[in-house]
């Protein structure tokens, strides 16, 4: 009876451990920048580009390519807020800094339909911010002379914000 009793009880925490121990493969946990590490990246960015001259936009979105923080300098162009967010969100979509899209993806080569991907932008100026190897977001600029310079003034963004994240 004894026997029977305890057999009873394993049974039901072997069921009870099961369920449980299978709901832990159903979740995942991410790493997501606070709307303050966000603004600290725009702004150093933003300060960076204007060090340089250029009256720029720039956007930080979150692993997802949801936009986080905005600013725009008051005299950059009034596309360059979205053109700033699509950036951020083609790097974020496509796990790649958008300076290393823009060749691979011209007219006439294997991977060029993916410039057809709606909100997709292929031009410098958007990259991947990285947490002790995860993706926790991305930085895009728009409003420098070329993609080049936007990513400087990312790179700074990025750089203001590394401590920070560091785990």
């Amino acid at each position: 009876m004894k026997l029977k009793k305890y057999l009873v009880i394993g049974l039901m925490l072997g069921f009870v451990a099961g369920p449980a121990h299978a709901e832990e493969h159903a979740l995942f946990t991410t790493k997501s920048l606070t709307p303050e590490t966000a603004l600290k990246a725009v702004s150093a960015a933003m300060d960076k580009c204007r060090a340089e001259g250029y009256q720029v936009a720039v956007s930080v979105v979150d692993r997802m390519g949801n936009q986080q923080a905005m600013l725009r300098d008051r005299y950059a162009g009034a596309h360059t807020p979205e053109t700033a967010r699509r950036k951020a969100w083609t790097a974020t979509s496509f796990r790649t800094n958008t300076s290393d899209l823009v060749e691979p993806t011209q007219a006439g080569t294997q991977q060029s339909g993916v410039r057809q991907v709606s909100g997709a932008l292929m031009l410098g100026g958007g990259m991947l911010i990285d947490a002790g190897g995860s993706l926790v977001g991305a930085i895009g600029v728009s409003g420098a002379p070329n993609g080049d310079a936007d990513d400087v003034c990312a790179r700074a963004g990025i750089a203001a914000i590394e401590d920070d994240i560091s785990f």
